[in-house]
């Protein structure tokens, strides 16, 4: 199979997830991930919080690339990025997601890329049928004190 890359959409409370596979984890690839959440996914709603690592390629203005100015920026004035520490990307819940898919979901060798799709479709419908949800159990007084080393320091 050529090479692909799965995009772990997921509303952890909600229990909902969608898993959106591509050929490539570049900047404008991204870009038309976001595009997805924004226009599809979350089309009413007058803001999104992504929480997402710090991979390079999650550049909100590649958005300018494959879309026109204005709609490129009315997407981006509606999306407030999280990311997660450096060092902490098991606090990622999409990547805790993928763990769980490849463990669950996908046959050990999967052939082609539209495989790939049916099979990861499968288990996000069966897992959104099921409405598992993720019960996080830090609250933001703990992790502040237990990753206290993986945030940078401001300097007043």
């Amino acid at each position: 199979m050529n090479e692909t890359d799965m995009y772990m959409l997921t509303e952890p409370k909600a229990g909902w997830r969608e898993v959106l596979v591509k050929d490539n984890h570049k900047a404008v690839t991204y870009a038309e991930v976001i595009q997805h959440l924004a226009e599809e996914v979350y089309a009413d709603a007058h803001k999104i919080t992504l929480i997402e690592d710090n991979h390079a390629a999650h550049k909100l203005s590649a958005l300018y690339e494959i879309l026109p100015p204005k709609r490129a920026r009315a997407i981006i004035e509606r999306i407030e990025v999280v990311r997660t520490p450096k060092h902490g990307s098991w606090l990622n819940i999409a990547e805790i997601e993928l763990s769980i898919l490849t463990r669950q979901g996908l046959a050990k060798r999967v052939e082609s890329k539209e495989a790939l799709k049916e099979q990861a479709t499968q288990w996000y419908q069966q897992r959104n049928k099921q409405a598992s949800k993720v019960e996080w159990q830090f609250t933001t007084k703990e992790a502040r004190i237990k990753l206290k080393r993986l945030y940078p320091k401001m300097q007043h």
